[in-house]
């Protein structure tokens, strides 16, 4: 278990666990901003083979228009990471936590939005069995 995010291994292929993910933070009011394909990436550069790995970077607009408000360099720390890739015949589903990411920023009302994301985020990574 890391502190800084929640985290599972699953008995489901990567592809699925992909789709299930990207309709649960539909659900939950998120978008996914940035697709970033690892394994696609490392193939290219530097010409290394390595599982499916996958980073999705979530956005609920709506939140991500207030914290904006609060903290106008917020966007330093936006968005939302969830990650997916193989390890062995499992798939690994890992989500950022929100109120941890933000915690270096010493702001009150920026903590209130963080805890409502990771409640969404949350809902959405739980989602997933």
């Amino acid at each position: 278990m890391i502190n800084y995010g929640f985290t599972k291994e699953l008995n489901l292929t990567y592809g699925k666990v992909i789709e299930l993910l990207r309709e649960a933070l539909k659900k939950e009011g998120f978008g996914v901003l940035t697709k970033i394909d690892i394994a696609e990436k490392k193939k290219e550069k530097p010409g290394i083979d390595m599982s499916e790995n996958i980073i999705l970077g979530a956005r609920n607009p709506p939140n991500a228009y207030q914290a904006i408000l609060i903290e106008e360099n917020i966007g330093l720390l936006l968005p939302c990471n969830v990650i997916v890739y193989e390890k062995g015949d499992k798939t690994v589903l890992s989500a950022i936590r929100p109120t941890v990411a933000m915690q270096m920023v010493d702001n009150a009302e920026l903590k209130k939005v963080s805890v409502e994301v990771e409640g969404k985020l949350k809902r959405a990574f739980d989602a997933i069995k």
